[in-house]
């Protein structure tokens, strides 16, 4: 299931997320919870948690109906180049 979660995100969600200069990476999968985590645009975007709700979850739950949560794991307040400053 990690290597199927992990090629959703590179061949579906990544290439979205790539045009902010992001990148999300699939840290572990255990009893239907996928953890991930943002990086690059993504890490403190202040439009993250769209992004993980509208576009991450939306791909994970839509290809893998047994996925029922998705937890982000990033350290948003360390991100360094954010695509959307936070408000």
């Amino acid at each position: 299931m990690r290597r199927k979660l992990q090629t959703l995100l590179d061949e579906k969600v990544n290439p979205m997320v790539a045009s902010h200069g992001g990148h999300i990476e699939l840290l572990d999968y255990a009893n239907g919870t996928a953890f991930v985590r943002m990086s690059g645009g993504c890490q403190g975007c202040g439009s993250a948690k769209a992004t993980l709700r509208q576009g991450v979850e939306e791909a994970i739950f839509g290809a893998f109906p047994r996925v029922k949560h998705v937890v982000d794991l990033t350290d948003h307040a360390s991100g360094s180049s954010p695509y959307y400053q936070p408000a």
